[in-house]
């Protein structure tokens, strides 16, 4: 699709075949980086078994490249699935989000303690 950002040629970290690897351009924390398939499908529960292992193949490639280069202490993975969940980017994409100690007072509750503001349930 060449309206989908995704589908334009990232600086890619690391790839195989069906999947890329690239940072996110709106980072939560150092080294953030997005998972996707090389080919267009719009949500995760779109992608084919042969792109999701590629893609989770991916993933530990990256964790380990994350671990060489910033050495952080956890991870939180996140994928939004279409536009009431978050998803901005209408093209798959899994959040790999290096943790370090100290980013967030309480790390309790994961990714909620590391969103902006209060985004709690009322």
């Amino acid at each position: 699709m060449t309206t989908c950002l995704f589908c334009q040629r990232q600086p890619y970290v690391l790839e195989n075949d069906l999947a890329a690897a690239f940072f996110d351009i709106h980072p939560v924390s150092r080294g953030h980086l997005l998972i996707i398939p090389k080919q267009h499908y719009p949500t995760y529960f779109d992608v084919p078994a042969p792109d999701l292992a590629a893609m989770q193949a991916l993933l530990m490639q990256a964790k380990a490249y994350l671990d060489q280069r910033y050495h952080p202490a956890g991870y939180n993975l996140g994928i939004n699935v279409g536009a009431t969940a978050g998803q901005t980017v209408m093209h798959c994409h899994v959040h790999l989000i290096p943790r370090y100690p100290g980013d967030v007072p309480d790390p309790t509750g994961g990714i909620r303690k590391m969103l902006p503001a209060d985004q709690s349930l009322k």
